[in-house]
């Protein structure tokens, strides 16, 4: 396409951008896994690149996508997609063909904001339980002294005697009356429970997410490329 540059290699798939140095690439690759789904498809025997992106097409063609085509590789993205989109997660994405000895092979890397938004928000939800535990640590002492300047001044609990003909007849003693305050439930007002159950819930969404999706669309694109 004219206005645009074609990738130099598979590790600058999709930066439609100027490409950053080395270093910045070096240390983004060592994060982007988090959002970034990468794989690979053998090709069919013979089959050529047209071909093979003939049969990929009907998945770019779908309402909010958008697609280039350079040569062997291709760049798409994605804006208001559907939930009916088979690769609705994905927001943007390279797939490149090359060819090698062992024959031809579709290489891929998929972006997807929905992994990383539950990637983050259980590091979110950690903090919050941080912050909680934090807080409860510092007005403890000023909390403490108001219940105290609350309290009424104690007085014994009366155990009443018991009557003598009870006693010869064998009657057991009247228990002790229960100590105010004895039986209540600890204060939870500044439990980080909460948050660490959120985060122990979006934390297996992810992991789920990304390996499910990742075998997804491998799995997709395996049976587009044959035909099925």
């Amino acid at each position: 396409m004219t206005g645009q540059a074609t990738p130099r290699n598979f590790a600058d798939f999709g930066q439609l951008e100027p490409a950053p140095s080395d270093g910045h690439r070096v240390n983004l690759r060592l994060i982007d896994w988090i959002w970034n789904v990468r794989g690979s498809v053998p090709l069919e025997p013979g089959q050529s690149s047209d071909e093979a992106f003939n049969k990929l097409d009907p998945l770019f063609r779908e309402y909010g996508t958008t697609h280039e085509r350079f040569s062997d590789t291709l760049t798409f993205s994605k804006k208001d997609q559907p939930a009916q989109d088979k690769m609705s997660v994905f927001d943007s994405g390279v797939l490149k063909i090359e060819r090698g000895v062992g024959g031809a092979v579709l290489h891929y890397r998929l972006a997807s904001r929905a992994l990383l938004f539950c990637f983050c928000l259980p590091v979110l939800f950690l903090l919050f339980a941080q912050a909680t535990i934090a807080i409860g640590e510092y007005r403890k002492p000023a909390l403490e002294a108001a219940e105290k300047a609350k309290k009424p001044e104690k007085k014994e609990p009366v155990v009443r005697a018991l009557h003598p003909i009870d006693t010869f007849l064998g009657a057991p003693a009247p228990e002790k009356p229960k100590k105010e305050g004895a039986g209540k439930r600890e204060d939870t007002k500044h439990s980080p429970t909460s948050a660490y159950v959120f985060a122990a819930l979006f934390t297996a969404m992810y992991v789920i997410g990304r390996i499910l999706e990742a075998w997804l669309v491998k799995s997709l694109f395996r049976k587009k490329l044959r035909g099925e």
